[in-house]
């Protein structure tokens, strides 16, 4: 049976991530891209586990990783109110209201403790960007998902710390340029980085991405796996690029798993 139309306001538009994934997005907000699902195909399966996503804008990684069955409930807290609004809406309309609960809340002030317990996972694609750098947007709300305004990469870690049990499994995707400034804020927060592969687009080019697996309460040591390589190289005569074998199966499996 064909899904209806949701009702979208002007500045919204209706797409498809996959054959199980409708979502609404702002055409002026952040939007959808390969960092979130290569972020929910780097997280390891817990299918009985309760997952938090930190920052979660439209509730993309949580749709994602409940259709792949990797979880069994997720937490999205988010602070802007038109954005959790737009979570509440998407899980709707993908028949995972009850998997998903939406707290509005600003993430640097979030305890274990009034969400019922500490959580077994929790992912999140921060913004990037120093509060003081890059192009500003021409909405607050994109340049609250793209700087770090309303918390920088230390209090993501920070809240990761708190909200997660010992033993739990804290997933990312940064900047490789940052990474310095990620590790630094992951062991202050007892988060040791576990595993790491860096994302290039293409072999001839710079690493565009960081996916990184951090442990609470881990002991040292890092595997960083083979790199991956989302494009071919293109040719002189064409400008249309083609996805790498390795980039393939992940976007047909949700998963890292020949990395390991």
């Amino acid at each position: 049976m064909q899904t209806p139309t949701p009702p979208l306001s002007s500045d919204e538009r209706l797409d498809r991530v996959n054959e199980q994934i409708l979502l609404i997005q702002k055409k002026d907000g952040l939007t959808f891209g390969t960092d979130a699902f290569l972020l929910a195909s780097f997280v390891r399966p817990e299918p009985s586990s309760h997952g938090v996503d930190l920052g979660s804008g439209t509730g993309i990684l949580p749709l994602l990783l409940l259709t792949k069955g990797k979880v069994a409930s997720m937490t999205a807290i988010e602070l802007q109110p038109a954005f959790a609004d737009l979570i509440r809406r998407n899980a709707s309309l993908n028949q995972k209201e009850d998997a998903i609960s939406v707290l509005e809340r600003d993430l640097r002030e979030v305890t274990a403790k009034e969400m019922g317990g500490e959580s077994d996972l929790i992912l999140s694609n921060p913004p990037y960007m120093r509060s003081d750098s890059g192009k500003q947007n021409r909405t607050q709300e994109k340049n609250l998902a793209r700087h770090e305004i309303a918390g920088n990469i230390f209090d993501f870690c920070a809240g990761a710390n708190r909200l997660l049990k010992y033993g739990g499994r804290f997933y990312l995707v940064y900047r490789p340029d940052r990474l310095a400034d990620l590790f630094f804020a992951l062991r202050e927060n007892k988060l040791e980085p576990k595993r790491m592969t860096m994302v290039f687009p293409d072999e001839m080019s710079e690493p565009c991405l960081a996916l990184v697996e951090a442990v609470k309460g881990a002991s040292p040591s890092l595997k960083i796996t083979r790199p991956l390589f989302l494009y071919t190289k293109a040719s002189k005569n064409s400008q249309t690029r083609e996805l790498t074998q390795d980039a393939k199966r992940i976007y047909e499996t949700s998963s890292f798993s020949d990395f390991e």
